[in-house]
C-alpha cells in the first residue's frame, strides 16, 4: 500500500527518468538562418557542427526517431512542431532478419535528416526500450540540433512562405553573419534517391509464398516489414534497376518512398512505362513510388508550397478497391514535398484514387477496371510508423491480388536465387540496409 502511494508522487517517479548525456551545462550557441532572411537563436545539442539543408516542418506528435531515420528526410533540417522532443529516448536499432523483421527497429540504420530543430529537447528520457538520449544519438551520428527556439514562429514562416533553404550554425559559426543567398545549398538539385537506395539487390524472407520485387527509392524499413510479415518473399532492387529484365520471376512489383525531386527518377519511370504496357501483374507504389507511377502514366509532378509532413493528414477515397471504400475519409501519415498534378481528363486507363481533404492535392491514383491492369499508387504511408493505421490493409489487398494472379496463371515464378550472376544477392543473415549513413 505504501509503495503504491509512493509511486503516485510525481516528484518520485519523475526522478527515475534517465539524465540525457551530451547535454553540458554550457551548451554551445546555435543559430538557424533561413534564406529568406530570418534567424533564430538558441542552444545546440548533438554534434557540434554546422550544416546546410532544406528547412521543413513536421506536425507529428510522436515517433521522432522514425521520422529522423526516414530516408525521405535526406538533406533536410527537420523542425518539430511538438514542443517537447526526446522524452522517451532512443531504442537500440537492431532487430532479427526473419519472417517478422528486417534487421532494424527504426526506418533505416541511421539518422537521415541533416539537422533537428526543437523548442525544448528533453534532458531526461524514460522508456523501457530506450538506451540513449536524443542528444547522445545525434552526437554519435554527427547530426546537429538546436533547442530553445520558437518552433511555432518558424512553422508559420514555412507555412506562409513555403519550404525554405536554411543553415544551422553551431559554436563559432553562430557568430558569423547569415550566409549570402547564393551560398545556401539546395539538396533537391542532387539525386537524393541515388544516395539512399541500396546499391546491390538483396533478399528477405526467401521462403515466402509470393515473390515481390521492391524498387528502393529510399524505402522505410516498415514497408519491407509489412510485406514480409504478410508472407511475401521480398527482393529489394536499386532504384534504377531495369525490372523488365527479371519481371517474370515475380508475382508483383512494389515501388517505395524516397527523398527529393521525382524528376530525378525519370529513368525508373521509363522502365516502369514499359512494365505497365507489357506486364499485367499487380503493381503498388507509395510516396515517391506513387509519383513514379504517375509519371509513367503521363501525369506531371510538381513542387508543393510546404508539402505535407505529419501523422494527421485526412484523405478522401474517390474509388473503392480492396479494403478501401469510396466516400470514406482516412487519416494518414505523410512526408512529401512533391505531388502529382490533378488534370481533367485523366490519362486513359487511370483514375484518381484519393484526394487530400485539406489542400485537394492528389493522394492516390489507380488503374481503371477497363485497362486490364492492377496498379495502385498512394501519396501517404499506409504502414505509418508512426501514425494511424487506417489504411494498413492496403498491403494485405496488394498481396491478395498477387496471390490471386499467381493462382490464375497456374505457374510458379522462377527462383531469383537461380540467377546469381545476373542479379547477385547479399548474405541473408546481414543484408545491406535500405539507406546509407547520413
Amino acid at each position: 500500500m505504501f509503495a503504491h502511494q509512493l509511486f503516485r508522487v510525481p516528484r518520485f517517479y519523475r526522478g527515475l527518468a534517465t539524465h540525457a548525456n551530451h547535454m553540458p551545462s554550457q551548451q554551445l550557441p546555435a543559430v538557424l538562418h533561413l534564406k529568406t532572411g530570418q534567424s533564430f537563436t538558441g542552444k545546440s545539442f548533438g554534434a557540434p557542427r554546422s550544416v546546410f539543408g532544406e528547412t521543413v516542418f513536421s506536425t507529428s506528435i510522436t515517433s521522432y526517431t522514425e521520422s529522423m531515420t526516414d530516408p525521405s528526410y535526406r538533406g533536410q533540417i527537420l523542425v518539430f512542431t511538438t514542443p517537447l522532443i526526446g522524452n522517451y529516448g532512443v531504442p537500440r536499432n537492431t532487430a532479427p532478419v526473419n519472417s517478422q523483421d528486417v534487421g532494424v527497429v527504426l526506418e533505416s540504420e541511421s539518422i537521415q535528416c541533416a539537422g533537428v530543430v526543437v523548442a525544448d529537447v528533453a534532458e531526461r528520457f524514460s522508456h523501457y526500450s530506450a538506451v540513449e538520449s536524443l542528444a547522445s544519438w545525434c552526437a554519435r551520428s554527427g547530426v546537429p540540433g538546436i533547442t530553445g527556439v520558437d518552433t511555432r514562429a518558424i512553422t508559420r514562416l514555412l507555412r506562409d512562405q513555403g519550404t525554405t533553404l536554411g543553415r544551422l550554425a553551431v559554436g563559432a559559426d553562430s557568430a558569423l553573419p547569415s550566409p549570402k543567398s547564393e551560398e545556401f545549398w539546395d539538396p533537391t538539385t542532387e539525386n537524393l534517391v541515388a544516395q539512399v537506395s541500396t546499391k546491390t539487390p538483396y533478399e528477405l524472407n526467401s521462403t515466402g509464398d509470393v515473390k515481390i520485387a521492391v524498387l528502393d527509392f529510399g524505402a522505410k524499413a516498415n514497408i519491407l516489414r509489412s510485406l514480409v510479415r504478410r508472407g511475401a518473399a521480398v527482393t529489394v532492387l536499386p532504384w534504377d534497376y531495369d525490372f523488365n529484365t527479371i519481371r517474370d520471376r515475380f508475382d508483383g512489383l512494389f515501388l517505395s518512398n524516397g527523398p527529393g525531386d521525382p524528376n530525378h527518377c525519370a529513368p525508373a519511370a521509363a522502365h516502369l512505362r514499359r512494365t505497365l504496357a507489357e506486364w499485367t501483374k499487380p503493381v503498388f507504389g507509395i510516396c515517391m513510388g506513387h509519383q513514379v507511377i504517375g509519371m509513367a502514366a503521363g501525369l506531371d509532378a510538381y513542387r508543393m508550397t510546404f508539402g505535407n509532413r505529419g501523422h494527421n493528414q485526412p484523405v478522401l477515397a474517390l474509388a473503392s478497391s480492396g479494403s478501401i471504400r469510396a466516400g470514406r475519409v482516412y487519416v494518414t501519415s505523410q512526408n512529401h514535398q512533391y505531388a502529382l498534378r490533378l488534370q481533367d481528363p485523366f490519362p486513359a486507363g487511370w483514375e484518381p484514387f484519393f484526394i487530400n481533404c485539406n489542400d485537394s492535392s492528389v493522394e492516390g491514383i489507380k488503374s481503371t477496371t477497363e485497362s486490364g491492369r492492377r496498379v495502385w499508387g498512394v501519396q501517404f504511408h499506409p504502414e505509418s510508423a508512426g501514425g494511424p493505421l487506417d489504411t494498413i490493409e492496403m498491403f494485405t489487398d496488394f498481396l491478395a491480388e498477387c496471390r490471386a494472379m499467381k493462382l490464375h496463371l497456374g505457374s510458379e515464378t522462377n527462383d531469383v536465387m537461380g540467377a546469381k550472376e545476373e542479379m547477385p544477392l547479399l548474405a541473408r543473415e546481414k543484408p545491406q540496409r535500405v539507406a546509407v549513413a547520413a
